[in-house]
């Protein structure tokens, strides 16, 4: 598994890249393919200025997986809350997909 991340506007502190790659390493237990060296988890952070208070940081989780690109985004004050959300939002897609991609590989299997 291979974790990137990018800042814009701010920066993370080394406690918090660590809080987030633990957060963000749970999705592995869901899926094998994601601790694969192929898989990819990109992690962008931007700081905005907005009107709304509480949409200052803008997380955006993107996780590759061979033939699939799962993406999940939250607005929050705090980026580690942010992270937080996305990973909420992942939990479902990777299971989904963990889903079909047994069936497929059942399907494929001789009887």
């Amino acid at each position: 598994m291979n974790i990137q991340h990018f800042e814009k506007g701010f920066e993370f502190s080394d406690a918090q890249r660590l809080l987030m790659a633990s957060k963000v390493g749970k999705l592995a237990t869901y899926c094998k393919k994601v601790k694969d060296d192929s898989s990819v988890i990109r992690i962008e952070a931007n700081n905005r200025s907005t009107k709304k208070g509480n949409d200052q940081m803008k997380v955006t989780v993107t996780v590759e997986l061979p033939k699939k690109i799962l993406r999940a985004e939250s607005r929050r004050v705090d980026p580690l809350i942010a992270v937080d959300r996305c990973v909420e939002k992942l939990e479902p897609q990777i299971k989904k997909y963990k889903d079909k991609s047994l069936k497929r590989a059942l399907g494929k299997m001789p009887k």
